[in-house]
């Protein structure tokens, strides 16, 4: 793991200044930021630290203080829990420009919800957590954002577990298809494992296995283990139909 505190470690003005301007473009790319006056991303760079972390290295426990959110700058970060038999859980995949954790700065009992792995080589800046709320102190817009951003994901949970408990295994499977043939298009790259994409689908691995191989013996799909095509992508949208929303 590599260490740099941006902060202490630059040996000129210049080089200060434009680790500064990277990190608030960086800062400037994250969706919940974006447009935000420059002042506003100034003041969450200050004392930011980068690091670097390799594959498979633990980001952070589940349970220790949460006393930085992180700003992936390169590679993906993946987020999981542990149920009671050890089993590991992956929650969500957190890619360039994403912020982790944020959430979790204004938690009142101040410890990480979840454990943060580097799913590939990784840079990420710590940003403390007095940063960020010192930030929304001092700039109401900003505030806002992340309130929009909860509640949007809450929404989204809700969501997912009515769906969750509503629906068989074959929509959820189809429903997480399509949601991937949306970002990516008919070719897809699963971002998590089938173990972990069962476990996310409330199934067992041999019935997500099972389930794959019915698909591609009717044509519907063709591929293995995280590359698929979707060969008819209407007849899984047709099957995942009962979850779909109106917002």
């Amino acid at each position: 793991m590599t260490f740099i505190n941006a902060a202490l470690e630059t040996p000129s003005r210049n080089a200060f200044q434009g680790a500064a301007r990277g990190l608030t473009d960086l800062l400037a790319g994250n969706r919940l930021l974006g447009g935000l006056p420059a002042e506003v991303l100034e003041d969450l760079a200050q004392d930011a630290m980068q690091r670097s972390y390799a594959a498979g290295d633990t980001l952070f426990f589940e349970g220790d203080p949460a006393d930085v959110c992180l700003l992936v700058e390169q590679g993906a970060v993946e987020v999981l829990r542990y149920d009671a038999d050890g089993e590991e859980r992956m929650l969500h995949r957190f890619e360039p420009c994403a912020l982790v954790a944020e959430v979790a700065m204004f938690m009142p009992h101040g410890l990480y919800p979840m454990t943060a792995r580097a799913q590939c080589d990784v840079v990420v800046w710590r940003l403390p957590r007095q940063a960020l709320r010192g930030a929304c102190e001092r700039h109401p817009a900003l505030a806002l954002r992340l309130l929009e951003s909860l509640s949007h994901r809450l929404y989204k949970r809700v969501n997912e577990v009515d769906w969750l408990t509503s629906s068989n295994a074959q929509q959820r499977l189809a429903a997480y298809l399509v949601g991937q043939s949306d970002k990516q298009g008919e070719q897809i790259e699963l971002p998590i494992s089938q173990r972990h994409l069962a476990a996310q689908l409330g199934v067992r691995a041999e019935t997500l296995n099972r389930m794959l191989a019915e698909w591609q013996s009717k044509g519907w799909i063709r591929g293995e283990r995280r590359s698929w095509r979707l060969c008819d992508a209407e007849q899984l949208r047709q099957l995942a139909a009962p979850g779909a929303r109106r917002f």
